[in-house]
């Protein structure tokens, strides 16, 4: 029931496909999945893969959709389900390349349709498609030579879209639910329970009496989102301190209902390349041991 990122596109998807190499090199430790409990692993597909329906948007190394396929049986003949995730965040959309600047038009709408339907018929109809959606504020696009960020009804809007593209594939949409922090009673009003939540926190606080101010709309969104019934995977990571996953399985066992408690999500936001690899195994094994310690 653990899953877990072992790629974040978002960061290197500048002029190359540097995204995926040391992939297989990560994988080829998939075995060890079987010891630590995981199941599942989520992957942000970015300009790594390549879509047939826009073949503008690959870039020297992008994998074929033969190579996705054949690491894709790979990893299922491991007993681990492949998802797919492609961000379509503002701030983490480099990959969409031209198409990043047309965001909420007619050209963007039919772009991103597209290429979600390539990934759902390359993952074979995947049970989830992970759409991203975080982080989307001037803040974190403070030092882009260019920026965009959505809000309001548009926000909404683009997102919905999304919602129905995926769906309309026979697929369950999954996103970072980060945007609850600052439009707590919209996003609870206006967000479908058919979408899956991953709320993400990565820091080793987890008493809500005494955590800093500016981290507790973070932690205390796994309550709101359990209270207005929403299925959740709590996303921990080893990114900022290796206390986290621990607190936040039992954390999130004590506010989440079982039924609602879908797996939990490990990250360690590194790129996966073998100088980075020690980090990256530390994330399965501290996610492991915070699993098995429930």
């Amino acid at each position: 029931r653990i899953s877990v990122v072992y790629k974040d596109m978002c960061y290197t998807c500048f002029d190359s496909a540097l995204i995926f190499h040391g992939i297989t090199q990560f994988l080829s430790h998939c075995f060890c999945f079987f010891k630590l409990k995981f199941n599942t692993v989520v992957i942000d597909l970015g300009e790594g893969c390549f879509y047939p329906s826009h073949p503008e948007l690959a870039v020297k190394g992008t994998w074929s959709v033969d190579k996705m396929r054949k690491e894709i049986a790979r990893l299922r003949s491991l007993g681990i389900e492949p998802i797919p995730k492609l961000n379509f965040s503002t701030s983490h959309d480099t990959w969409l390349k031209d198409y990043g600047r047309m965001v909420s038009t007619s050209d963007y709408y039919k772009v991103c349709s597209d290429v979600i339907r390539d990934v759902c018929e390359i993952f074979d109809k995947p049970r989830f498609l992970h759409l991203g959606y975080d982080e989307e504020s001037f803040g974190h696009q403070s030092r882009y030579a260019y920026g965009v960020v959505r809000s309001g009804s548009l926000w909404w809007e683009d997102f919905l879209f999304f919602v129905k593209t995926v769906e309309k594939q026979g697929v369950r949409p999954w996103i970072w639910s980060d945007y609850i922090w600052g439009h707590k009673d919209e996003f609870l009003a206006k967000m479908p329970k058919s979408v899956l939540q991953s709320n993400w926190y990565y820091r080793q606080w987890f008493d809500l009496e005494t955590i800093p101010k500016a981290r507790r709309p973070h932690l205390e969104s796994f309550i709101d989102l359990e209270k207005a019934g929403f299925d959740q995977v709590p996303c921990g990571s080893n990114w900022a301190c290796d206390e986290n996953m621990a607190g936040l399985v039992k954390f999130s066992r004590k506010n989440i209902a079982p039924e609602r408690l879908k797996g939990f999500l490990m990250t360690a936001w590194t790129a996966t390349v073998p100088r980075f690899e020690p980090k990256l195994m530390k994330a399965l094994e501290l996610a492991s041991a915070a699993y098995a310690a429930r």
